[in-house]
């Protein structure tokens, strides 16, 4: 495929996750009204899909402990979905009542990874999962299953593909709507990723599958570009690469978004998203946040926003 010759079809879906896994882990409480505002600033850029929150325990999470608020009160776009990462039935529930489009559940293909983040085995989380498949039954709300730490795991290295695709499938089996594949702490490689996508692509459409890096050892937009060229569509990114995972020391955030659509734009490859905005909103985190961001392109600027030439060059014949 020609990466710079691409229609509508070949659009790149972004779905913007700093909202949840962006401040999940950020040491300053971000007001509700201040969450809320971001997230109707991001429905109005052009996303079809935001992660808006979560249902975990206030105790476990607790800088994202007003999701009931966040939820009842966003301005909801037309056409876009907005998504709750839920625990267990309990917070399922709750995703529920507050009207979350999209249920996201969690387990890693790790059995120590999903021991240190979720507290249990990966047997225990399965079965739970069949509960809230259960309870999702005649609501409207889909349902997506993650395999964290799909390609390795900070405690237990490489991860095989096969225990991944096992994993896929008794996901499918439960009656899951998508699946998204997580490099949870950044330990993917383009060659890695290409080769899974398209063996997963053989169980399910492009439509279906989520692919999620962190951009930890450089490697997150090469590994979109891999992915993509294999036939993924769509993809998780933070507003100026927010995120990271508390088990994996030295993590970086996510892969950044405006960084992701400005590389697009570049490549001639659709997303639909508002870059100036974007860029507008990324520079507002810092003191939203208070510290820098990782993301590059709302320091660096676009490659169209020139610069004037120094004086002294009116001057050289």
């Amino acid at each position: 495929m020609n990466a710079f010759n691409h229609t509508l079809q070949d659009r790149l879906i972004v779905q913007e996750v700093a909202p949840r896994d962006g401040l999940q882990i950020e040491p300053t409480w971000v007001e509700t009204d201040d969450k809320i505002a971001l997230i109707d600033s991001l429905s109005t850029a052009g996303f079809t899909r935001i992660e808006a929150g979560s249902f975990v325990s206030p105790k476990a999470i607790p800088a994202l402990r007003d999701g009931e608020a966040v939820f009842q009160r966003i301005r909801r776009a037309p056409g876009v979905i907005y998504i709750a990462l839920i625990p267990n039935v309990k917070g399922a529930e709750r995703a529920i009542a507050a009207r979350a489009d999209e249920l996201n559940l969690v387990m890693s293909a790790s059995q120590t990874h999903n021991r240190a983040n979720m507290r249990m085995s990966c047997e225990r989380s399965l079965s739970g999962f069949g509960d809230i498949v259960a309870l999702a039954k005649g609501s409207p709300v889909t349902l997506n299953g993650t395999v964290a730490t799909a390609f390795g795991c900070p405690f237990e290295g490489t991860i095989d593909e096969n225990r991944v695709l096992a994993i896929v499938d008794a996901y499918l089996e439960l009656g899951m709507h998508g699946i998204t594949l997580a490099d949870t702490t950044g330990m993917a490689n383009p060659r890695q990723v290409a080769r899974l996508v398209a063996r997963v692509l053989e169980r399910i459409g492009a439509d279906a599958l989520t692919l999620h890096f962190h951009n930890t050892r450089g490697l997150g937009l090469a590994n979109v570009l891999s992915a993509y060229e294999a036939g993924a569509r769509r993809f998780d990114a933070a507003l100026g690469g927010l995120g990271g995972c508390p088990f994996a020391p030295g993590a970086s955030g996510n892969i950044c978004t405006e960084d992701l659509v400005n590389l697009c734009n570049e490549m001639g490859i659709p997303t639909g998203i508002d870059l100036a905005r974007l860029i507008g909103l990324s520079r507002g985190l810092p003191a939203l946040l208070g510290h820098d961001v990782p993301g590059q392109l709302a320091k660096a600027g676009r490659n169209g926003d020139l610069h004037p030439a120094p004086e002294y060059v009116r001057s050289i014949v």
